[in-house]
């Protein structure tokens, strides 16, 4: 397994931007009847979702959320010397969304500063790239940004996922301070399992064109989407969720010598209440010590973890607290983190 660990490096702040548009899920009816609305998310347990509006971008949820957390800290952006944009829906194809909001920001033409293209593992994944430079002598603070804006890419005539996703945007600092003591990671992907959360067309293995963007019945049920909409095979996520997350989790504590119990909090990939109540219940850990989004915000893809933080834990991490991080999703690729965190800022949630 690709274990990481890390010493005297982390994250020293927090905030979040999400869209002021609340979707009511139980209203969401212009498609389905609603007998059939109430029984999807009654089982999936998400309420309420943030969809921006046509013009927003996940790089604007994700600078509100930046230039709210660096005045918070009182951070002189000369300071920031590396920019980290995680995001499957980036602004454009090129030029990388990281590029744009560096100039956006005001950041230094010295800064580093690059896109990274994952699911819903991305920030955990981000977090050991950010710790990696923040590491090096001469890095002083390293932006990790995070935004998705999901309601852009599934259909909402496909009741597997019409129901699941919103939108969010967050920003972290990560810095050198030996009082973070240690940080350990467990990173992960099977490629095999490609086809369980996927949009087929768009890209370049089979290129936009009048067939791609039009709306096809993709089943026996009657579910509606074009072949640049993302679908998701929910029953084989979840039977991959089943075999592949406690172990991780455990394989992870064992390198780090550490007990489950140990923890603080636990931060799981918001996904549904299904999943992660399976989870609380194979780990036998304190359910009131797994905080939860999942029926306020949804599915934010990897905003998830860190939104969580934000929203549910703001009050929480006074002095020295330790939590457990773990996210699954398209590739299929899944993390586990433990970090330490001192006296974290976290920042009020704003709303664009």
């Amino acid at each position: 397994m690709a274990f990481l660990q890390f010493e005297g490096v982390g994250v020293a702040g927090l905030s979040a931007c999400v869209p002021k548009n609340i979707i009511k899920n139980y209203q969401y009816t212009d498609y389905f009847p609603a007998d059939v609305v109430k029984e999807v998310v009654d089982k999936i347990g998400i309420v309420e979702r943030r969809f921006v509006d046509k013009d927003t971008c996940s790089s604007d949820l994700c600078f509100a959320a930046a230039e709210k957390l660096i005045s918070d800290m009182q951070i002189s952006k000369e300071e920031i010397d590396v920019l980290i944009f995680i995001s499957q829906t980036p602004d454009y194809r090129m030029p990388a969304t990281s590029v744009i909001l560096q100039n956006r920001l005001r950041l230094s033409h010295q800064t580093i500063a690059f896109d990274i293209n994952l699911g819903c593992s991305a920030f955990i994944y981000g977090l050991t790239v950010a710790y990696s430079y923040a590491m090096q002598p001469h890095i002083r603070k390293v932006l990790l940004l995070d935004g998705e804006t999901r309601s852009k890419v599934y259909s909402p005539k496909d009741r597997k996922t019409a129901f699941l996703f919103g939108d969010g945007g967050v920003a972290a600092i990560i810095e050198r301070n030996p009082q973070f003591g240690h940080s350990y990671f467990s990173l992960n992907s099977d490629g095999s399992r490609e086809s369980l959360i996927k949009i087929d067309a768009g890209g370049y293995r089979i290129p936009s064109s009048v067939d791609t963007v039009t709306e096809k019945v993709v089943d026996e049920y009657g579910n509606i989407r074009t072949d640049e909409q993302g679908y998701m095979r929910g029953g084989d996520v979840f039977n991959f969720v089943i075999r592949e997350i406690p172990n991780d989790i455990k394989a992870l504590l064992l390198f780090a010598k550490k007990d489950i119990q140990d923890m603080d909090y636990y931060i799981f990939h918001q996904a549904n209440n299904f999943m992660n109540s399976y989870l609380i219940s194979k780990l036998k850990i304190d359910k009131q010590k797994v905080p939860s989004t999942i029926s306020k915000y949804g599915n934010v893809s990897s905003v998830s973890v860190p939104l969580t933080i934000v929203s549910e834990l703001m009050d929480k991490l006074e002095g020295k607290k330790t939590l457990l991080l773990s996210a699954f999703g398209v590739g299929m690729t899944w993390a586990t983190g433990i970090i330490a965190l001192d006296a974290c800022k976290i920042s009020d949630i704003v709303e664009i």
